[in-house]
C-alpha cells in the first residue's frame, strides 16, 4: 500500500469560530489566503459552491465545497481535470476545522491525499507551503476581524 500524502497543519487563533467561518467562507477574505478568479462572485461560499481555474494545459482545476457545518467543518474537494487517475470525490480535499478553545479557536487543516494521483509529491509539497502561508494570514484575518 502507497504511503498517503496528506498535510497536516494546525494554528490556534485569538478569535472566536464565527470570525474564522467568515474568513474561510466570504471570497473578499478568501482572495486573501487562496486564489480566486477575477470574477468570482461575492456571495458567502456554501456546500456546492465551486472554483474554477482554466490550467494553461486546457484542463480544469476545481474545488467544490462538499461539506459546510458553519463555525466547526469545511470540506473542500479537488478535482483537476485532466489527471490520469480519477479519485472519488473528496478523496483529495481540503479539510478546515474549528474547535473552540475557550475566546480562540484552533483551526486544523488536513489536505490531500495526494497519494492517490500521479506527482502526487509535487501536489503534497505545494501544500505544505500553502497551509504554512494561508494559516498564518487566516489567523491574522481573523483577529482583525471587528
Amino acid at each position: 500500500m502507497t504511503e498517503q500524502l496528506i498535510v497536516r497543519d494546525e494554528i490556534l487563533i485569538e478569535a472566536n469560530s464565527q470570525k474564522v467561518w467568515e474568513v474561510l467562507t466570504k471570497p473578499k477574505y478568501v482572495a486573501e489566503w487562496d486564489e480566486l478568479p477575477e470574477n468570482y462572485p461575492n456571495e458567502d461560499m456554501t456546500e456546492g459552491s465551486k472554483v474554477i481555474w482554466e490550467l494553461p494545459n486546457g484542463g480544469q482545476s476545481i474545488t467544490k465545497i462538499i461539506r459546510a457545518v458553519v463555525q466547526k467543518d469545511l470540506k473542500i474537494a479537488l478535482h483537476v481535470s485532466n489527471w490520469e487517475v480519477k479519485p472519488n470525490e473528496g478523496d483529495v480535499a481540503y479539510n478546515y476545522q474549528l474547535k473552540e478553545k475557550g475566546d480562540s479557536t484552533l483551526l486544523k487543516i488536513e489536505i490531500g491525499d495526494f497519494s492517490l494521483i500521479k506527482d502526487g509529491k509535487m501536489y503534497y509539497d505545494a501544500s505544505v507551503e500553502f497551509a504554512s502561508d494561508s494559516k498564518q494570514i487566516i489567523k491574522k484575518l481573523s483577529e482583525n476581524l471587528d
